[in-house]
């Protein structure tokens, strides 16, 4: 076999790594900071329809005031569901009724509740780091297959530096987004 023969899809890999990242940044965006944001809501699941539904499907989601999120319920028979769910949802919400308008009122965190959201954010990003480091062992089991198909050792070490190089940037990229939103949540 000659050296073009193996050839390891780095984009893939990148691909697959980023993934782990953009996951990594959707938690992060549920995480409440003390500052209002619709994506805060994004895991809230309405029981609708006879299905889980998303409440940007069953509702406008408004943020009017930096404290304040407002969602526009479009069926009057789900105004109840949608507050039923926010109020289970863990998100230390208590929804308002306005008609078939609910208001989420957000409270400011307390120091302690911050401490827990940044070991939360922590964890977010340490489950991050080892999809990334599973997407590397997946590459180097990869490489390690081709060598004993005849790679040679130069080539070997070139593409084993590559992948790890990726790794790294990638990890360095979970690293800021973890230290970025501890910062947010921190920030009174």
């Amino acid at each position: 076999m000659s050296d073009e023969d193996f050839d390891l899809d780095l984009d893939d890999l990148k691909r697959r790594m980023d993934g782990a990242l953009a996951s990594l940044r959707t938690e992060f965006a549920s995480l409440r900071t003390g500052r209002a944001s619709a994506s805060m809501l994004e895991p809230v699941m309405v029981d609708a329809y006879g299905q889980k539904t998303p409440i940007n499907q069953v509702g406008t989601v408004n943020v009017p005031e930096p404290r304040m999120v407002t969602i526009n319920v479009w069926d009057k028979s789900l105004v109840g569901k949608v507050e039923k769910a926010i109020r289970e949802s863990g998100l230390g919400i208590n929804p308002q009724l306005n008609g078939t308008i609910i208001m989420l009122p957000i409270p400011e965190l307390n120091e302690e509740r911050r401490r827990e959201l940044t070991k939360v954010a922590a964890q977010y990003a340490e489950h991050a780091r080892v999809a990334i480091r599973n997407v590397r062992r997946d590459g180097m089991d990869q490489l390690k297959k081709f060598k004993a198909d005849g790679m040679s050792e130069d080539d070997h070490k070139i593409w084993s530096d590559e992948v790890q190089a990726l790794t790294d940037a990638e990890i360095k990229k979970v690293d800021d987004a973890l230290e970025n939103k501890q910062s947010e949540i921190m920030q009174v």
